[in-house]
């Protein structure tokens, strides 16, 4: 099965399983089918130092490239070796609310529960190899998280983080990534779910702070469609999820600007993902998510040396 596939699960199906438990196993099912080996499994190795070859010594530790300069074997030694790390950072500001016209007669999935669905999935993709696996939500700080541990009982600590009760604030980016960079224990891969709609400035500064402190980064760039390709037509009014502000307008008359603006806003933040050496991802709440997380892990499996 290859992503785009139709047997993925649509949202709306999803939608329709109202415990995020039981739409993570549902994910994770789908993921599982569509990829015989999960790439995901990694190991968080960190080189030490060189020293000689002795007579026993795993000959898979010896650094081929220094013989061929010196002609003496010499092994690499590492300071440890542990499974994967992973802190999952969802977004639980009021922008993540949002809820397409749409979807106000049928079920659908908010962008928080899009987010909070990947993340759950990942998580217990991690958790069922061993992984060391944590989260957090946040909006203007951090509301609800959980430590890292790699027994699967976790999950369900993991599950209710992400379903405890949001607080409808706007994000403040940077407070949290740098209180993140400073009290996370150790390096891992830190998942960040967001819409990433707030200061701009202070998403890239916080990555930064990640990157400094060893962490490899992953963003989901979680939209719906209706932001990414203003389908509105006729007399609208634009309610502010974050700011009390209204709106009332033409639609036609704003679109091309606003197509205009929201290109710009997508370009600024993969440039600042890249210099961060962030793994990015710009998902559409339409997608279905096991074929987003396929193509994330199928990703990460190729630049994995």
């Amino acid at each position: 099965m290859t992503p785009g596939s139709k047997q993925y699960l649509p949202p709306e199906v999803l939608a329709r399983i109202g415990r995020l438990d039981l739409r993570a196993r549902a994910v994770v099912d789908g993921v599982l089918t569509g990829m015989h080996k999960s790439p995901y499994k990694g190991n968080s190795v960190e080189f030490l130092q060189h020293r000689e070859y002795t007579r026993g010594d795993d000959l898979r530790r010896v650094d081929w490239k220094v013989w061929g300069r010196q002609d003496r074997l010499y092994v690499k030694e590492f300071e440890d070796e542990t499974n994967l790390r992973l802190f999952l950072l969802v977004d639980g500001s009021a922008s993540m609310d949002y809820t397409p016209p749409r979807f106000q007669d049928a079920p659908g999935l908010t962008k928080y529960d899009y987010a909070a669905t990947l993340a759950a999935s990942l998580g217990w993709l991690g958790l069922s190899q061993g992984d060391a696996v944590g989260c957090a939500v946040f909006d203007n700080q951090v509301r609800a998280s959980l430590p890292a541990r790699t027994s699967r009982s976790h999950l369900a600590g993991l599950v209710s983080t992400l379903e405890q009760p949001r607080q409808q604030q706007p994000s403040d980016f940077l407070a949290v990534l740098r209180g993140l960079a400073e009290t996370l224990p150790r390096r891992g891969l830190v998942v960040i779910c967001s819409d990433l709609l707030g200061d701009r400035a202070g998403v890239f500064k916080g990555l930064q702070l990640l990157r400094q402190r060893g962490h490899d980064l992953a963003i989901f760039h979680v939209l719906d469609e209706d932001e990414l390709d203003f389908p509105f037509e006729g007399p609208t009014r634009f309610e502010g999820l974050e700011l009390p502000e209204e709106l009332a307008c033409n639609p036609r008359a704003l679109r091309a600007g606003y197509l205009e603006a929201i290109e710009a806003f997508l370009t600024e933040v993969r440039t600042h993902a890249a210099r961060s050496r962030c793994d990015y991802q710009l998902v559409r709440t339409s997608q279905p998510i096991d074929s987003a997380l396929v193509n994330f892990l199928a990703r990460r499996a190729r630049l994995r040396p």
